[in-house]
């Protein structure tokens, strides 16, 4: 599933290509998972709007929608919001391009390109919605105290209270692993066990390991690719997510693997406390 560097990377390519055009059309597939609004209320809402803006919250891409030539276009009239799920993709394309198959919407533009959702496994999420908010705090700006406040008398893993959507939205598998290595914590830990200096780490580490995955466009380990089909190349310098057996990189101690609450989990048994 694409985590938050991946879903930035995509939104900031959008935004690059797509603010300013106008939605001439609008087609959505049959298939219904993908809909978390009415095929219709979508439709109507996208249809004739300007894209003003593309960005990401959580692990949510947000379309800032506005009636072009009014007065109101000086303020979102309403916003598009697409989640990837685990295989969703958000391409432009030429209208000649042919369409792949779990293509589940089309959007034409007055561009005369075309903006496709796809997305085989169907667990994306296509809605609209007036004002979205994701549930917990952006992990790129939290301050180091509202951040040690999130895990205070937590008995979960602190694995698992990454993992929480509702305390930090956008943290996933791989940066929650290559955070905690970097904070030198292993992921069973309690939260609430984390000294106030393993907190201020975490921290830290949590914002260095987001910011290089942007930098370098994500991490490309299954189906993600950016708005241009591109990969990224951030796996490249994964430290433990996903190299169980493998030397760390830094004491020569094979990586072991866990699961905690059924998700994997990647950490040096000897850097990792």
């Amino acid at each position: 599933m694409p985590e938050l560097p991946e879903v930035e990377t995509i939104a900031r390519g959008l935004a690059k290509r797509l603010t300013g055009d106008v939605i001439e059309s609008v087609w959505l597939g049959s298939k219904p998972e993908p809909l978390k609004s009415p095929a219709a209320e979508i439709e109507a809402t996208l249809l004739s709007k300007k894209i003003a803006d593309v960005r990401r919250s959580g692990k949510h891409i947000v379309f800032d929608l506005v009636q072009p030539g009014t007065k109101a276009e000086q303020s979102a009239a309403a916003q598009w919001i697409v989640h990837l799920g685990m295989t969703g993709r958000l391409l432009v394309c030429s209208p000649d391009t042919e369409v792949a198959k779990h293509t589940h919407a089309v959007l034409r533009l007055a561009s005369r390109r075309e903006l496709r959702f796809v997305d085989p496994r169907r667990f994306g999420r296509l809605a609209v919605i007036e004002k979205f908010s994701p549930p917990g705090a952006e992990p790129l700006s939290i301050s180091p105290t509202d951040f040690a406040v999130l895990f205070r008398g937590r008995k979960t893993p602190i694995k698992s209270a990454l993992l929480n959507q509702k305390l930090l939205s956008g943290v996933g598998n791989i940066y929650a692993d290559e955070a905690l290595y970097r904070a030198r914590v292993r992921p069973r830990r309690r939260a609430a066990s984390l000294t106030a200096d393993e907190l201020r780490l975490l921290h830290q580490g949590l914002k260095q390991v987001l910011q290089e995955a942007i930098r370098l466009g994500g991490s490309s380990i299954s189906d993600y690719v950016n708005s241009e089909g591109e990969e990224g190349f951030f796996q490249l310098k994964h430290r433990v997510y996903g190299r169980e057996g493998k030397p760390c990189r830094k004491c020569g101690t094979p990586v072991k693997r866990v699961v905690i609450a059924a998700r994997s989990s990647h950490y040096c048994p000897k850097c990792q406390k």
